[in-house]
């Protein structure tokens, strides 16, 4: 069974800059990609949920137009662990973050249903 749990969430303002880090336990299987996902306020289903970046287990990254040049995404093999940098963070940012794993393949990523963390919120003042 494979679990993820996020960590670093919280209130910052504009400008400012927070890490986000999710760790992975168990037997990910042929799963090659790890993920940062936003769900924004006012959404529920998971299926809103918006792709921030994702990182392959050869270190191909990918990354949301939206967070492009703020945000940079890094995994530690040896740890499991994959961390989200956010830098300059807007009020748009606010959002509960997920973490996920999945299949990074040709430049898109594919999460696996069902291997979602619990969640962080991140919560950006104007």
């Amino acid at each position: 069974q494979v679990q993820l749990v996020e960590s670093g969430g919280g209130l910052v303002q504009a400008g400012e800059s927070l890490t986000l880090s999710c760790a992975v336990f168990g037997d990910t299987g042929t799963l090659n990609g790890l993920a940062w996902y936003r769900q924004p306020p006012g959404t529920e289903r998971e299926i809103e949920r918006e792709l921030v970046a994702a990182i392959s287990d050869e270190e191909a990254t990918k990354y949301a137009d939206f967070v492009k040049g703020r945000f940079t995404i890094s995994r530690d093999g040896a740890k499991n662990t994959v961390t989200l940098l956010m830098d300059n963070l807007k009020p748009e940012d606010t959002a509960v973050y997920y973490c996920s794993t999945g299949h990074y393949k040709n430049g898109d990523y594919y999460p696996a249903a069902g291997y979602w963390g619990q969640g962080t919120q991140v919560t950006v003042s104007s």
